[in-house]
């Protein structure tokens, strides 16, 4: 009796697409996206943690302008009423006659907010004051100096 040998699949499907792996699963590179960095999925985040990148991030698009990403530092009336005896041990504000003078520009502070209490007679330079932070110092027996608003 003549043998004959049998064709093995791998020989059978050749020139088929998929050669018995499905159409997806069998490219390779399995399901991750293709090779290297295509198609950046979440399990890609450890990859790109280790070197030091941000996931997603590109150097393009949108930018923040300057003066969006300008942080202002403000200072509630109350708390600035708590600290005053400290600040004239630290040197950074003076008291005479019964009247802190301090200067919050200089200390980098830019607004002076209304929130709180006010029970000293303050002087305060700062480069803007709320409406409320003013009315309250005034009202107090103090001032405040806004350079900025006495330069226009």
């Amino acid at each position: 009796m003549v043998g004959f040998s049998k064709k093995r699949k791998s020989s059978k499907r050749r020139g088929d697409r998929e050669m018995g792996r499905g159409r997806k699963k069998g490219r390779g590179a399995g399901l991750r996206g293709g090779k290297g960095n295509a198609g950046k999925h979440k399990h890609k985040r450890v990859h790109y943690a280790k070197l030091g990148q941000e996931f997603g991030y590109n150097n393009y698009g949108f930018k923040i302008p300057d003066e969006a990403q300008k942080v202002t530092i403000g200072v509630n009336v109350s708390e600035l009423d708590t600290v005053l005896p400290r600040l004239v041990e630290m040197g950074e504000a003076t008291m005479a006659n019964g009247v802190y003078t301090i200067d919050l520009a200089a200390m980098g502070v830019d607004k002076l907010l209304g929130s709180g209490q006010v029970r000293s007679k303050i002087n305060v330079t700062v480069g803007s004051a709320t409406e409320q932070a003013k009315a309250k110092i005034t009202e107090a027996g103090g001032k405040v100096i806004e350079p900025a608003a006495a330069a226009q």
